[in-house]
């Protein structure tokens, strides 16, 4: 039970749709320390959000956690811990929103990615009791960004224009708008 090396771009298991968790499984120890070990390598990588095929395990399975203030992001809307397992996502709108993203399985790239501003998330949480969400925002955002990686989507598939992907000190010194010293040019992007 410990963090876990993020696999990046290229690997395949990025690219698969992840296996349903059964409840039988769900019961196991293996499952558990899955839950933790996810927990542990979200945290060290300073990320909002990880999905299990970023650490090489192809299920179903994906955490997400919106602290108050995050130095990456600045103010964000508090969540606490999500555990979203075999999710279903239905779009409620056609009115988008825009975020420069980022993804731990994408380093030091971001992209300007627009989706659906609304979404309403079936899943069951860490108890396997199924649960609906409606989400908005920045937080909607959040949850297709990570929901893509159980069915083998990328941040950069999502992409309308390719010249709007960035390497990160490219994207600090041309496109993010300037801040004051001590502030992120990071707080609208996603890992």
């Amino acid at each position: 039970m410990a963090a876990q090396t993020v696999i990046r771009m290229g690997h395949p298991t990025l690219r698969k749709t992840a296996d349903h968790i059964s409840e039988g499984e769900f019961h196991t120890q293996e499952f558990k320390s899955l839950l933790v070990d996810l927990y542990d390598t979200m945290k060290k990588e300073g990320g909002i959000g990880i999905a299990a095929p970023q650490i090489n395990i192809s299920k179903s399975v994906a955490l997400i956690e919106l602290p108050e203030f995050s130095e990456r992001y600045g103010q964000l809307p508090v969540t606490g811990l999500i555990t979203i397992i075999n999710p279903q996502i239905e779009f409620l709108t056609d009115d988008k929103q825009g975020f420069w993203e980022g993804c731990l399985s994408v380093p030091g790239l971001r992209g300007f990615v627009e989706r659906p501003n609304k979404i309403r998330v079936q899943f069951q949480d860490e108890n396997y009791q199924l649960r609906s969400l409606e989400v908005e925002g920045f937080l909607a955002t959040v949850f297709q960004h990570e929901l893509d990686h159980l069915f083998g989507k990328l941040f950069i598939d999502r992409l309308k224009d390719p010249s709007m992907l960035s390497y990160l000190a490219e994207f600090d010194q041309f496109i993010a708008p300037p801040k004051a010293e001590n502030e992120s040019n990071n707080d609208d992007l996603l890992d």
